[in-house]
């Protein structure tokens, strides 16, 4: 039993030590000046929450940022930006606030606000493309689409969450962790099959792309881990009498 626990202490320490020991000492030392852009996009997406919740202020909102297959792409890319902040309407809104305070924010603090940001972008473009193309391929492909979905309102950070928390755990190699994300994506579309599930294996699929270029062709940094080295446990003395080979 002892063992047991011994290899699962050791486990967390490589998978979850640094990553870790990198937010606690930031939040420590920094408190919430640490990460200054998850905090604006929490009030951001809070405000287009109330916003977009009153008479006058809904179709604004959706002018700015709202992203749907059946608009012109020039149209998406040019509100894509602001549609990562703008609440899913048939989601609870604390649910968006609380994926961004708890992912954006640790992204943040790890890997620097404006990678943050890029990856994030990076994982919502590759989900507003697949809608077009799922389209294209029409609902009697694996990968395709109902003609329903053109019109489907596809805002959120769900997409962006999805696709930092596997870039963050390449970069600190939290390799199980990212195992688990990507597995429960794919339960997701396994059990509801919709456009946003889809979308998530989208975000996924071009973030572990970003992955594999920066570990083959990215500057060396890019292929060792982030993050402090946990201390490793302290060896038990050799029992008196015991030869050194």
């Amino acid at each position: 039993m002892t063992s047991w626990k011994t290899e699962v202490r050791q486990f967390a320490r490589r998978e979850w030590g640094p990553l870790l020991l990198t937010v606690r000492d930031a939040l420590v030392r920094d408190k919430w000046r640490a990460v200054p852009m998850t905090l604006g996009a929490v009030a951001l997406t809070s405000v287009f929450q109330i916003v977009q919740n009153t008479p006058w202020g809904f179709q604004p909102v959706q002018d700015l940022g709202s992203v749907k297959a059946a608009d012109p792409l020039w149209l998406a890319l040019l509100r894509t930006p602001l549609s990562l902040f703008v609440p899913a309407l048939d989601l609870p809104v604390w649910g968006a606030l609380a994926q961004i305070l708890l992912v954006f924010g640790i992204a943040e603090i790890c890997i620097g606000w404006w990678r943050t940001l890029l990856i994030g972008y990076v994982a919502t473009i590759a989900g507003t493309t697949y809608a077009r193309i799922g389209l294209s391929l029409g609902p009697d492909h694996p990968f395709g689409l109902p003609v329903t979905d053109r019109i489907v309102n596809d805002t959120g950070p769900s997409a962006a969450v999805v696709g930092l928390a596997i870039y963050v755990c390449w970069r600190y190699r939290a390799y199980l962790t990212g195992a688990l994300v990507i597995l429960v994506m794919i339960g997701e579309v396994l059990v509801k099959n919709n456009l946003a599930g889809k979308e998530h294996l989208a975000a996924i699929a071009a973030v572990m792309a970003v992955c594999v270029v920066r570990a083959k062709w990215g500057p060396a940094r890019s292929r060792a881990p982030l993050g402090p080295r946990p201390p490793a446990p302290p060896s038990s003395p050799a029992p008196p009498g015991s030869a050194r080979l």
